[in-house]
């Protein structure tokens, strides 16, 4: 049994491992409007700057008729699906899903190849765990107001300061 429990252990430590911050390397300001409610800047290839809600809640990246409308004519998705999603307050609701060519998170996180469910509507365009899954490891702050993305597909990465700006005295 002994022998058993020390083959474990260092097996055991070697799954768990821990972020680096150098992994951290990309900060993106958010800003609080309400309650809990977290905003980035964000660019959609084809249809310009939008302002995302950050909902780790939402398994997807979301944009509404009005946006796919701007990239139907710009020719930057391709349908992939439809998808019965469960919204917030209980109903479901079939939604088609685009791949999108780019979308730029802030100034330096720039995603390739996203998918994103269509709302009904001028619905506000929400950044989910699609996306950010991503991106991860990532850090959500709330004081300052940060999400720090670790994989973007291309960004020009962040400073010390903005890394040890986030790390708990």
């Amino acid at each position: 049994m002994h022998r058993f429990i020390r083959f474990l252990t260092p097996l055991l430590a070697g799954l768990c491992t821990t972020a680096a911050a150098a992994e951290f390397n990309t900060p993106v300001d958010m800003r609080a409007k309400g309650g809990a409610t977290f905003y980035v800047s964000g660019q959609i290839a084809g249809a310009g700057a939008v302002e995302l809600m950050v909902d780790t809640g939402s398994s997807y990246m979301t944009i509404n008729e009005e946006i796919l409308k701007a990239l139907r004519v710009n020719g930057e998705l391709r349908f992939v699906r439809t998808l019965r999603g469960k919204l917030a307050n209980g109903s479901e609701l079939n939604v088609p899903v685009y791949l999108l060519e780019s979308v730029s998170i802030g100034e330096n996180c720039e995603m390739h190849n996203i998918e994103a469910a269509v709302f009904p509507g001028n619905t506000r365009p929400i950044l989910g765990l699609n996306v950010l899954q991503r991106a991860a490891p990532f850090i959500f702050s709330f004081e300052p107001p940060r999400l720090v993305l670790s994989n973007c597909d291309a960004t020009p990465g962040a400073t010390k300061a903005d890394i040890a700006a986030l790390e708990v005295p």
